[in-house]
This record gives C-alpha cells, structure tokens and sequence, in this order.
C-alpha cells in the first residue's frame, strides 16, 4: 500500500494529542486505579465526573472519568495553535461533509467536536484553564510517575483510508508494519504531531476502538516499581502485557486495564522524529522484533479487545492479517 505524502502546510495546525474522556461504570473504583495505582493528579471532581493530569502538565486534565452505564470511549482529544485555527478546522470537516459542533466543555475554551469518517469522537480546542506546575513538586509523584499523555492507539478497520485521512491534517508516519511482497498492505503506523514517534497510531482491527492511551513515564525503572506496586496491591491480573520493548519506536512498556477494561499504556525510551526528511521506518509483519524486541509476544486480547467509541457502531477490518500472537 502507498506511503501518505507529508503535508507540510495542512488545513489547520494541530499541536498534540492533549486528553482522552473514558465512560466508566464505577467512578470510585476506576478513580483508585488511576490516581491511588497509576499515580495521576486529581484536579476537580463532581458526583458523575473526575479530571486528572500527570505532573509535568500544566493543562487542567488530560484524563477526564465520566460515570456512564456502559465503558466506551467518549472522546479523544487534540490541542490546536490558535483560535483562528479553530475555524479553520470547523471550515475543513464542514467542507468534508462531516458532523461537528462547537460546544460547552468544562475548563476549556472553545471545544469543536466531531465524527471523523470512520467513527472516532474527536475534539479540538486551544486554551484550556491552567494549573500548578507539579514536576519539581516530588512529594505528589505515586505510581509510575506519569509526566504526560503521550499517545493514542486505535483499531481501524479501513486502515489506509485512516492513515490518508489524517496525513491530510499534517501527521506525519515515523513507523509502520507491512505484509511482505509487492501487493503487502500496511497492517498498522504510527504518526506524529509534537516531533516523538507518535500521537496516534492506528492498527488493522475491528473498529473503530480506541486500543490504548499511553502516558509517558521517566525512565523503565518507574515502570518496574508499578509492576511491583500492583502485585502488590491487587492489580497483578490488571498487568496484560510486560514490561518489555518494543522493536517499534524502542519504547520500554507496560500496558494495564482498568477495572472496566480501557488499556493504558507506560511508555518510555523513545526518540525524537521532527526532521522533516526522516523517512518511515519499514517492518515485516513477520519481524517478531517489532512488537516485542525482548519480552513475552502480545496476548491475543491486545489484539481483539478494546474500547468502542460511544455508541458507534463497530465494524470488521477489510482484511484479517497474519500476526504473531502468544500460544
């Protein structure tokens, strides 16, 4: 399959990945796995409600709770540079033909929320009510010692019309995964914003699902202490997959789910990608080495379970592919 074209001047300028809103079931209970376990801040909380951010963000949240009677995903969420880029977006996704709404959120400003063509539940905004610099502030580290939300992962079952989609609005692939030949199809990439190895990813899968979020974390040590934090502390069948590193972005890892089964990755070890004439890095679908450079192979619920997108519907991939999966 094509390789997108780096778009270097796209239709608005988005900055990040900034927040993800998950619906729970039982607020009291995902919030002691975020905050007590995984080490998040909380910032506010009402009765249905809880906002959360790591310590090295200085945005309000980057994990919103909602109390819902289903888990799903309720909306992913990027930053923009500017007001005016705002419009812009809203003038881009009109002209596409898709539904979007500027809307009232708590602690941001103006919030453009939309249906990309496959499904997601994205939103945009600018300014977004600041808080206390926490980094150098120790006393509050727990868990992990999240600093930041770094990424999104989704299964998407068009994978290349999701890749040239969002190549569209200036992400830009670092890494992708291909079956072998001259007619191989990319199975799954990773693109980026903010000039790391990704902001989103997007894997072949039934979708669209949200697969993970992933916070970035110090160092592989950090990852080493929650492991032992939740064998510790009633979490130990809440671990799905390592610790271990990837081939792909050389990220040092732990994925986890939460009491309703939304996966978070801990990520650390990755490298920078802002040169603009880095060329994507290739791997066979058959190179073991690029989901697991060493550790355990991916269980197959990495592969079939994730997080639906409210109530989206959810559809099969156009193809199945051939993965190494752990007996």
């Amino acid at each position: 399959m094509p390789l997108p074209k780096h778009i270097f001047d796209p239709p608005f300028n988005l900055v990040r990945t900034s927040h993800v809103v998950l619906g729970v079931t039982d607020l009291e209970r995902s919030l002691a796995f975020y905050e007590e376990t995984l080490g998040l801040c909380v910032e506010d909380k009402t009765r249905d409600t809880v906002y959360l951010r790591a310590v090295e963000e200085r945005q309000h949240h980057s994990l919103v709770l909602q109390k819902k009677p289903r888990a799903a995903c309720e909306r992913l969420g990027f930053k923009v540079a500017s007001e005016e880029d705002l419009d812009k977006a809203a003038a881009f996704f009109t002209a596409k033909g898709l539904r979007n709404a500027f809307v009232e959120t708590p602690y941001q400003g103006r919030t453009l929320q939309v249906t990309d063509p496959f499904g997601m539940q994205i939103e945009f905004y600018f300014r977004m009510e600041r808080r206390e610099r926490l980094l150098q502030l120790y006393g509050r580290y727990k868990g992990v010692h999240a600093q930041r939300l770094d990424h999104f992962n989704v299964f998407a079952p068009e994978l290349q019309d999701a890749i040239d989609f969002y190549a569209l609005l200036g992400f830009r692939m670092t890494e992708y995964t291909e079956e072998d030949g001259k007619d191989g199809r990319i199975i799954a990439a990773w693109m980026h914003r903010k000039g790391n190895v990704h902001d989103l990813a997007f894997t072949n899968g039934k979708g669209p699902r949200l697969h993970h979020l992933a916070y970035w974390v110090p160092s592989p040590l950090n990852i080493i202490h929650l492991c032992d934090v939740m064998a510790s502390s009633g979490y130990l069948a809440n671990m799905e997959r390592g610790p271990g590193r990837h081939g792909i972005s050389n990220a040092f890892f732990l994925y986890v789910r939460d009491p309703d089964g939304h996966r978070t990755e801990l990520y650390a070890s990755d490298y920078q990608t802002m040169d603009p004439d880095h060329e994507p890095l290739r791997w066979s679908v058959r190179d073991p080495r690029r989901q697991t450079l060493w550790g355990q192979p991916a269980p197959r619920t990495w592969f079939e379970e994730g997080s639906a997108f409210g109530d989206q519907p959810v559809r099969d991939a156009l193809f199945k592919a051939d993965v190494i999966i752990a007996a």
